[in-house]
């Protein structure tokens, strides 16, 4: 079969044609006017109104409400934050607020949110401190979960019944080391169950990150939980005290990490008084 080619044509082809310039008339000239001087006279309107809304009196902060505060007073938070009081709510930097309230050591975080036409609002989370940390020197400080040194132990946090926590290494000057502070938290967290048993706890040394040494208020023998099943653990000595005291009559340690194998230490030295809580 012979092929057959199609004739060009031409009106197949895009035509090189240039485009007619429409000639703008005075009409079009005048709504081209128009159209320019509306939205001058808008642009114009909204520079005004939010020059007005920067300067009114209506948006100045006046009021700061506070909530989520336990140990520190609202006073306290207000006074962190007092320099919003009077700004333009719209032009307040809040994020700057919230930084000079997490300088603080009891707060945890802040939320602050504006609320128009002239009110912030303000939730504080605080630090919940787990025990009393000995540091080097014998230095006492209040100790959060997450190694966060709150604020130096004294007379004044004297309702805070908590263990004391030997065994930290400081990290810089506002935190100690998390592993050994974890591992304290775990003990007391898995005690959260038993009041009555976590009332006891009068120690817990953490120098061994991985062997968590508890005494209690009432025995001076170091219970060695390891560091997992603290509650079963403690609760196994708790059992069997009397029964291994009437057999030893001076303990130096309780080794409770083997399952139902209980390793006792005898002690040289007479049995310690009963310890007061935190060595207290």
């Amino acid at each position: 079969m012979t092929p057959i080619t199609a004739p060009a044509d031409k009106r197949f082809l895009r035509a090189h044609v240039r485009p007619v310039r429409r000639r703008v008339g005075w009409r079009g000239a005048i709504r081209i006017a128009r159209a320019g001087a509306v939205a001058l006279v808008l642009a114009l309107a909204a520079y005004r109104v939010g020059a007005l809304m920067v300067t009114s009196n209506v948006l100045r902060i006046d009021r700061l409400t506070v909530r989520g505060t336990g140990r520190l007073s609202k006073g306290e938070v207000l006074a962190v934050i007092d320099g919003l009081r009077g700004q333009n709510i719209l032009r307040a930097d809040l994020a700057q607020a919230r930084r000079q309230l997490l300088a603080s050591p009891w707060v945890a975080d802040a939320v602050l949110r504006k609320r128009l036409p002239a009110s912030v609002d303000v939730s504080i989370t605080e630090r919940r401190p787990i025990g009393i940390g000995r540091l080097p020197g014998g230095h006492l400080f209040l100790i959060d979960a997450l190694g966060t040194i709150i604020d130096e132990f004294g007379p004044k946090y004297a309702e805070f019944d908590l263990p004391m926590i030997d065994g930290l290494t400081p990290v810089g000057r506002s935190r100690v080391d998390s592993q050994r502070v974890d591992l304290a938290a775990r003990v007391l967290a898995s005690l959260a169950a038993r009041p009555d048993l976590a009332r006891r706890v009068s120690q817990i040394d953490v120098s061994d990150a991985s062997d968590a040494v508890v005494l209690l208020e009432t025995d001076g023998a170091m219970l060695r939980l390891g560091d997992r099943d603290f509650l079963e653990r403690l609760q196994g000595y708790v059992d069997l005290a009397a029964t291994l005291h009437e057999r030893v009559a001076a303990i130096d340690y309780v080794d409770l990490r083997y399952g139902n194998h209980v390793f006792v230490g005898p002690s040289a030295k007479p049995a310690p008084a009963a310890r007061a809580k935190g060595g207290r």
